[in-house]
């Protein structure tokens, strides 16, 4: 699903140059569950933006589902996006004047459906997270645990091959975040590929496979007991 080869990384500032990534090396297989852990200013949010085609690396390669990505062009990028990524973000990103049915439909929208067809399949997604009593609430009249069931929803509503989360439990109590791991791991078991991003160890155990980064490179890659 996910092949990254000899990945580097190079931000300019001023006359400084600061490698976020060096010769990054990782293989994601179709329906694996993968956490990417790091302390702050490790790189794991520049390689989260690789894999999610937010941004491009300076060399190297990135093969997502068969295509080459890394040398690709914004519209290319945004295509990509919205067709074979779920995004899941730590402070939801829902849009604070739509509903929830109407967050969820954004990204088939997106695609061109027809008016029937997405509101089909975003009521179909907001039930599997269990909040079919809640689509026409809008975000400031849930619950934290609620709005990322939302976000979660809208991930999985295209139908991506790959979810990427990132600190999906950051902005809820340890009992919300518990239940949001739950859905994921759900998820997970149902055939869809997962990548938690995170800089919790025990967060990061929760996942079937580990890969540590620490100054821009993997220091650790093994399956989770």
């Amino acid at each position: 699903m996910i092949e990254i080869s000899n990945m580097c990384k190079v931000y300019k500032m001023g006359d400084t140059e600061v490698k976020a990534l060096n010769d990054v090396n990782i293989k994601i297989n179709a329906k694996e569950f993968v956490s990417i852990v790091g302390p702050s200013g490790s790189g794991k949010s520049t390689l989260m933006n690789m894999i999610g085609c937010l941004d491009v690396p300076t060399s190297g390669s990135y093969i997502l589902d068969g295509k080459e990505v890394s040398q690709m062009k914004d519209d290319e990028l945004a295509e990509i996006r919205n067709c074979k990524i779920g995004f899941v973000f730590q402070k939801f990103n829902l849009l604070q004047k739509l509903s929830a049915l109407e967050n969820v439909e954004l990204p088939l929208i997106y695609q061109g459906l027809n008016a029937k067809e997405v509101r089909k399949r975003a009521i179909e997604a907001l039930e599997s997270v269990g909040l079919q009593d809640r689509m026409h609430h809008r975000p400031n009249e849930l619950s934290g645990g609620q709005q990322q069931r939302v976000a979660i929803a809208r991930a999985l509503v295209t139908k991506p091959p790959v979810i990427l989360a990132d600190e999906p439990t950051g902005a809820l109590d340890s009992k919300t975040g518990l239940e949001v791991m739950d859905i994921l791991r759900d998820l997970h078991s149902t055939g869809n590929t997962i990548i938690l991003i995170t800089h919790d160890n025990s967060l990061a155990m929760q996942a079937k496979r580990m890969i540590k980064i620490h100054d821009g490179e993997i220091t650790e890659d093994r399956e989770v007991i």
